[in-house]
């Protein structure tokens, strides 16, 4: 608790229970600051957030309510400045590597997290410090969100941060001054379309993040992507093209494991990986070059390298006992797709469940159903997100004018089939939701995990 006093010079002497921009999150004793959003002006739902709660407003135009506000200019970097005293966060005392991308982003952040001591993790999945974990709302936290995320870390006397930067943070500014010591670029495909308007606009937005890197920071990314182009004096190109500084001259793809060869003009390192796919191939040789460059000894980072546990929801292996495999895959890009069909295309039998979002781009619905349809030898189309939509239009785009496909519609009907219809040989491949706790259907976000479904299954048998 702070007294408004403490965050902004006022006559007022109020306690502030917790500080929001987003009406809904409103508590009792909150204070609420009117920003300008990218799409919203917060000032429009001033009367929601007395309504939820309230006790003071922060605002950048006089208004009519008969509650304690101020008004001030320059409403948004104010509210950086609020969050920073409420949650009493000097960001100079952190090390943070943002890592962005279209894909990517989680696996590669989590890795780093996992290889580097006392380093906490931001990202889809939740925060993680030390022993304790829990979850987020978005990929990179709003605002007020995110600085309380620091406040937790910081308590935990951990100051280094691997954190996933998406796009959308970097357009709506939330990692407004901070400064990393270290940024990646995975790759760059054509993602949140719907968000950017344009393929170059998402680009434009994803290389933002150079701007907020310190004056001495190191850019470490995906030299073989045509659509990342670094100038940076501190900067290092990695990939399986001869032009990168580092090159990934040879690869052992095995059934569940990795064996990457890495090499520059004076060293070669053996990199064993548990994570398979070539896409994880990127991720970890990121994971591993952003690592040497925090001073870890190079055997002790390979050793923990081999030793690293799945990532949940990041084509995670698991394991009820079947005689089949069950992978679960947040893939939900074309590339993303593409790239975990083409990386189990050695079994008998590929099963793939997955639907597209709806209230998103609606081009790659096309694209993503014909990949899967080309790709896997039973297609069962399903729910995923469908917000304001109808997931049997949305599998109609996917599927166009193909016959030879399954429709169920309840996600969680549909998985059962798929692992009831697996044999020997077989790959069930659950795609597009990972681990998130949530299905979106028109507004709400419905209690609903795939693993968990997935799980019930073997214990109802």
């Amino acid at each position: 608790m702070k007294n408004i006093q403490d965050l902004i010079p006022c006559e007022y002497d109020i306690p502030i229970m917790g500080i929001t921009d987003d009406s809904r999150n409103v508590g009792e004793g909150f204070l609420f600051v009117a920003t300008k959003g990218y799409h919203v002006d917060h000032y429009d739902y001033i009367e929601d957030a007395i309504q939820n709660g309230c006790s003071f407003v922060i605002c950048d135009r006089e208004i009519d309510f008969n509650i304690p506000h101020i008004v001030v200019d320059n409403i948004n970097e104010i509210y950086f400045n609020l969050c920073r005293k409420y949650y009493e966060i000097d960001l100079s005392s952190f090390h943070l590597i943002g890592i962005t991308g279209t894909d990517g982003k989680t696996t590669t952040t989590t890795v780093i997290h996992r290889l580097l001591e006392d380093c906490a993790y931001i990202g889809t999945n939740g925060v993680e410090v030390g022993n304790d974990s829990f979850d987020t709302h978005n990929t990179t936290p709003c605002v007020d969100e995110l600085y309380e995320d620091l406040s937790i870390i910081q308590k935990k006397n951990c100051h280094t941060v691997s954190m996933e930067v998406s796009s959308e943070a970097l357009l709506h500014d939330r990692v407004h001054d901070f400064l990393f010591d270290i940024v990646g670029f995975t790759n760059i495909t054509g993602d949140h379309l719907n968000i950017h308007h344009s393929f170059d606009d998402y680009v434009s937005c994803k290389m933002q993040l150079l701007d907020h890197l310190k004056e001495d920071g190191w850019v470490v990314y995906n030299g073989d992507d045509e659509h990342i182009s670094i100038d940076h004096p501190h900067s290092i190109a990695f990939g399986f093209g001869p032009n990168n500084q580092y090159v990934i001259s040879h690869v052992d793809y095995q059934k569940r494991k990795t064996i990457i060869t890495l090499t520059t003009d004076e060293k070669k390192w053996e990199i064993v990986s548990p994570l398979i796919g070539q896409y994880n191939v990127y991720n970890i040789v990121m994971a591993f070059l952003i690592c040497r460059l925090y001073g870890v000894e190079e055997s002790l980072l390979l050793q923990r390298i081999q030793g690293l546990k799945p990532i949940k929801g990041r084509c995670e292996f698991l394991d009820f006992g079947q005689d089949y495999d069950i992978v679960l895959d947040y893939a939900h890009t074309v590339n993303g797709i593409s790239s975990i069909l083409d990386t189990f295309s050695s079994y008998e039998n590929i099963i793939v469940v997955t639907g597209c979002a709806g209230g998103r781009e609606t081009a790659k619905r096309k694209v993503i159903g014909s990949l899967i349809l080309e790709k896997s030898d039973i297609s069962i189309f399903t729910m995923d997100d469908p917000r304001y939509e109808s997931v049997d239009s949305i599998i109609d785009q996917m599927v166009g004018d193909a016959k030879d496909y399954i429709r169920i519609v309840d996600r969680e009907e549909a998985i059962a089939y798929a692992l009831s219809i697996a044999s020997p040989g077989s790959v069930v491949l659950i795609l597009g939701k990972g681990r998130d706790n949530y299905m979106a259907i028109e507004d709400k976000k419905v209690p609903y995990n795939d693993y968990d479904v997935i799980a019930n299954y073997f214990q109802k048998e």
